[in-house]
């Protein structure tokens, strides 16, 4: 039996850092022995730093309980103890952007859910279903870093991961312009409802940010690797508006595409149903069986009844229909801190492990 390497998780009394705390209990590739948070919580146990505030209707793991919180400066201390960390820090982007760096040239291989690397053109940004070939960019990485071991992969925003798995099975019919509305759970904001009085019975039609990330991280994720860096595609054109609605979790995205080959609603189901990755024949452990799962039901998905299919890391559509603009509409639905962040992370780090990228 392989042994099981050894975890970190660098900003891990936030709402992303507790969901992944949750999902590692057990894990077999994977076990946390160490969890940083800021100078306020570092010194405490993770019981004490969370007990006011753990945000899930799980319980904390008994194993991590006691477990003492580091600040998340002690690079030096943590490299000791680690084999890589996931990144959920609640930071200034530049400031982000400098410690996941200082990490990974302290050889210690970063797993990021934040956005401060996302643009930067040798890390990818992966959705292990859709670009797992991108991984390829981590030996160029390396060689700019100055590293062997260390180097960043980063998580696509929360937003666009209820509808660009559903376009991706789609590329063969050549998707040129899509419209999209995305109606996101406040969870999205680390935020319940006790935190947020001012959600009920309200809609927010604006989210700082998520509109631009929305239209140019698909494109980052459909690019293609040239001289050690990514490529961003052309084609999708992609405009979209961003709005937070009173749903604990679940981000529900309504998407309007044109082709250049229109297929048939039959091509489209049939594509959706049929569509397998990497992660699925490799059979990792958090790998939905079924990736996309279409309902025939005019009023599916909904947040409350379909977030959680294949344990949150599954993407569910319906609605599919003809549109007097564009070809085709359609509605769609993923799971903002399973699929979107923390799930899609830990997914993520078991394809890195099965490739040979963390040792």
């Amino acid at each position: 039996m392989n042994k099981k390497l050894k975890v970190g998780i660098l900003g891990g009394t936030g709402f992303v850092g507790q969901r992944l705390v949750t999902l590692l209990e057990n894990h077999p590739f994977f076990e946390i022995v160490t969890i940083a948070a800021s100078k306020n919580s570092a010194g405490k146990t993770y019981h004490e730093a969370v007990k006011n505030r753990w945000k899930l209707n799980l319980p904390i793991p008994e194993n991590i309980k006691n477990i003492k919180v580091k600040d998340i400066y002690e690079i030096d201390t943590i490299k000791n103890e680690v084999d890589f960390v996931f990144c959920a820090v609640n930071m200034p982007k530049n400031e982000i952007r400098v410690l996941e760096e200082q990490y990974a040239k302290a050889e210690i291989p970063v797993i990021s859910n934040n956005s401060a690397h996302r643009s930067t053109k040798d890390v990818p940004v992966v959705i292990p279903e859709i670009n797992h070939e991108h991984l390829k960019l981590i030996n160029s990485q390396r060689k700019r870093l100055g590293t062997k071991k260390g180097f960043i992969v980063a998580k696509p925003n929360c937003s666009i991961q209820s509808y660009v798995p559903a376009i991706n099975a789609l590329m063969e019919f050549k998707p040129k312009k899509i419209l999209v509305c995305t109606y996101q759970a406040i969870s999205g904001s680390g935020k319940i409802f006790s935190d947020w009085p001012e959600i009920n019975d309200n809609v927010i039609p604006f989210i700082s940010g998520e509109e631009d990330k929305s239209e140019q991280e698909p494109l980052k994720v459909w690019g293609h690797i040239e001289n050690g860096e990514i490529i961003n595609a052309k084609d999708p054109i992609i405009t979209s508006q961003c709005i937070r609605v009173p749903v604990s979790d679940g981000h529900l995205a309504a998407v309007f595409v044109s082709f250049e080959n229109k297929p048939s609603k039959d091509d489209i189901i049939k594509s959706w149903k049929n569509y397998i990755s990497k992660p699925q024949t490799l059979n990792l452990p958090n790998a939905p069986k079924q990736f996309l799962t279409y309902f025939e039901e005019t009023d599916r998905p909904q947040p409350k009844l379909d977030r959680d299919i294949e344990k949150g890391m599954g993407i569910t559509l319906g609605r599919l229909r003809d549109d007097s603009l564009f070809d085709y509409k359609f509605v769609c639905l993923s799971h903002n801190t399973l699929r979107g962040a923390a799930g899609g992370s830990v997914l993520t780090a078991e394809l890195l492990k099965t490739e040979g990228y963390l040792r």
